[in-house]
């Protein structure tokens, strides 16, 4: 597909003109990335890729489902994995963002494998999804909130971050349920996180759930009633 190809050129070539050397090592240590970074900051990478992504419109959805995992499964940097998440939700594509996408976005969480991937996919990505489609979706998410896969359970949690009203509190519950006893960090964080998003909706059922459920950790406790005065 031409216009595939000349859009990954287009990302990779930028990229290229705006890396940093010097930069790029802090980035990736930061990061704690096996992938090395360019040294690309967000805000030009930002202003990039917007402006690729206008030069190099995108025909049909197979084009943008293979641009994106084009990106994202040839990636030499880190940067280029980013391009591929913001190219995943462009405005411009919009009308193709159902379920027939979540493979290639249980794809990007599975191999992504680290949180600055899992949190872009799970929360603006799968999260307008299972809104949209909550009948099939919420039972996905079920299904990854016992997954083996830390990534899975971190989405599963979070991905109603940003629903405000429109959480679905059985989903959230269960979720958290499943994942209440895991030490990881990373789990322990996504459960205060979530809990405390939606205190900003509804405080009153956060502080409710906090005390029905003594078995939270310290972590997830502490984060969920960070702004809740507990």
């Amino acid at each position: 597909m031409d216009e595939v190809k000349s859009l990954v050129s287009a990302v990779r070539n930028g990229l290229a003109c705006l890396a940093d050397p010097e930069k790029a090592p802090a980035m990736r240590a930061y990061m704690k990335s096996e992938m090395p970074f360019l040294g690309v900051a967000s805000p030009p990478r930002t202003a990039l890729l917007k402006r690729v992504y206008a030069e190099h419109p995108l025909p049909d959805r197979v084009s943008f489902s293979t641009a994106v995992l084009t990106l994202w499964r040839e990636a030499e940097f880190r940067e280029e994995r980013y391009a591929a998440i913001a190219l995943s939700g462009h405005r411009a594509y919009a009308r193709w963002q159902d379920g027939d996408l979540l493979g290639l976005y249980e794809e990007m969480i599975v191999t992504g494998a680290w949180w600055d991937y899992v949190d872009e996919v799970a929360i603006r990505r799968i999260g307008p999804i299972l809104r949209a489609e909550p009948e099939t979706m919420t039972t996905l998410m079920l299904t990854w909130a016992y997954d083996e896969d830390r990534w899975r359970r971190r989405a599963s949690v979070i991905c109603q971050i940003g629903a405000k009203g429109g959480t679905d509190t059985n989903l959230l519950t269960r979720a958290v349920e499943a994942n209440i006893d895991d030490k990881d960090f990373f789990l322990r964080k996504a459960i205060g996180w979530a809990l405390r998003e939606y205190a900003k909706t509804e405080p009153d059922w956060v502080r409710a759930f906090v005390t029905a459920h003594p078995a939270l950790s310290t972590l997830s406790r502490r984060e969920a009633l960070k702004h809740l005065g507990g």
